[in-house]
């Protein structure tokens, strides 16, 4: 028996308002359509994880043919679900996500989101060390992308302020605290528990604004005009509403501190060559 059919039986023993299945892609094509069929929303978290010494960019080239391949996949059987990727590296797969749906003519950048939820989580928590307060109560403002460096918490706009190396610690820790996890593993994988926390709480605001509650506010790398007109790149993670329709609302940077203004300048160099990475990716390999 394929182990994900374990999984899912072990899953379906909770004790929610659900029903869990699992499928053998081992066993074809056909495994994944009956998967895919009438989706509402696709989570795709598939991919290689990190080794020791390796950026989220060194994943590029087998995540990048497995994203395709299952964009692919969801543009054919559900076209208009919500596709959420957290598949690194975000700030290419993201993209590529978008040119498969847009060649299959099926492109609605409302419903693709680049999951980063684990970034305001990180920074929420590991402020929370530094001021003494309760991390659930904490939400620090993360905008930029999913990697390294494009990585730009807002500490200002949370009424929060480290000087001197102490900033420069957090900052550090939140841009690469995914290493932490990857040295401690010892070269056996990567964040996976508090990743898979972070795309629950990302999908459970998506469907409590599927079913209309407002002001529901994540954030997330979506396709966004605001940012391309005002930063120059056609991808950026903010905070954004949501709404029945996916995207509702894409809220801007807003006011932050020169500090903070030099981040999002490294940001988004390093930004705008993920994207055109994976747009050139797709435009070669889809």
């Amino acid at each position: 028996m394929d182990a994900l059919l374990g999984v899912a039986a072990d899953v379906g023993h909770i004790n929610t308002k659900s029903n869990v299945k699992g499928y053998e892609p081992s066993k074809g094509e056909d495994q994944i359509k009956e998967c895919l069929k009438g989706a509402d929303i696709v989570l795709i978290p598939a991919g290689v994880p990190r080794k020791p010494g390796m950026t989220r960019d060194d994943l590029f080239n087998t995540n990048a043919s497995i994203v395709r391949d299952l964009a692919k996949a969801a543009a054919e059987n559900c076209p208009d679900a919500n596709i959420l990727i957290i598949s690194n590296p975000v700030n290419s797969t993201v993209p590529i996500t978008a040119e498969v749906f847009k060649k299959a003519g099926v492109y609605n950048p409302k419903r693709l989101f680049g999951v980063t939820t684990l970034d305001v989580v990180r920074a929420s928590r590991f402020i929370s060390q530094y001021k003494n307060t309760d991390p659930a109560n904490e939400s620090i403002v993360v905008v930029g992308g999913h990697s390294g460096e494009t990585i730009v918490p807002l500490l200002s706009q949370s009424g929060y302020n480290l000087d001197g190396q102490a900033l420069a610690d957090y900052i550090k820790r939140v841009q690469f605290g995914g290493d932490e996890v990857v040295q401690a593993k010892g070269g056996a994988g990567s964040a996976t528990l508090s990743m898979a926390m972070a795309g629950a709480r990302f999908t459970e605001s998506l469907l409590k604004a599927a079913q209309g509650q407002k002001g529901v506010i994540e954030p997330t790398f979506v396709d966004s005009p605001l940012y391309k007109e005002s930063h120059g790149v056609t991808y950026f993670a903010s905070n954004v509403e949501l709404g029945p329709n996916g995207v509702e609302k894409i809220h801007p940077v807003g006011k932050i501190t020169d500090h903070e203004q030099g981040l999002l300048d490294t940001c988004l160099k390093q930004l705008k060559g993920n994207i055109e990475k994976g747009e050139a990716f797709a435009n070669q390999n889809v």
